[in-house]
């Protein structure tokens, strides 16, 4: 019975693999030195600021407070404004599960460049509210332009 010859690996195929590598790392570090290939958003000062609180009422209404004049912003009525419930929901219950309490209010900023974007400074979570569209964003544009109640 005759022993089966193994065959070496060929070089050439090495080489090739080497030189791939190498030149994915040098492609890699250029780009990490240069820049290049980097998005940059550019941060435009904020052209208003607005610190709100979101109450939940009885009757399915949830009412906007703006915590630095001490006065009611608006109320969204049950079944209404889904974007901004699903949003504000989401946040509270980050809150609850990072142990914070309700104390510290959202901070929503219209930027001079028309963005609009909420944070809340308990977790230092920051929403873009430009990413879900312009008719999402609207829903939280109108508080801030809503007229004062109360």
């Amino acid at each position: 019975m005759a022993e089966a010859q193994v065959k070496p690996f060929p070089k050439s195929v090495l080489i090739c693999a080497a030189f791939l590598i190498a030149f994915t790392i040098t492609v890699a570090a250029v780009a990490r030195l240069t820049g290049s290939g980097v998005t940059d958003v550019n941060q435009s000062p904020p052209a208003k600021v607005l610190e709100l609180r979101f109450d939940d009422r009885t009757d399915g209404a949830i009412t906007v407070y703006d915590t630095g004049l001490n006065k009611v912003v608006d109320v969204l009525a049950p079944g209404t404004s889904g974007f901004v419930r699903n949003v504000m929901r989401s946040l509270a219950r980050e809150r609850r599960l990072d142990g914070q309490g309700r104390e510290t209010p959202f901070r929503m900023t219209r930027w001079v460049d028309g963005r609009l974007s909420i944070d809340d400074p308990a977790t230092g979570r920051h929403i873009d509210l430009g990413a879900f569209g312009s008719m999402n964003t609207a829903a939280f544009a109108r508080l801030m332009g809503a007229e004062r109640i109360q």
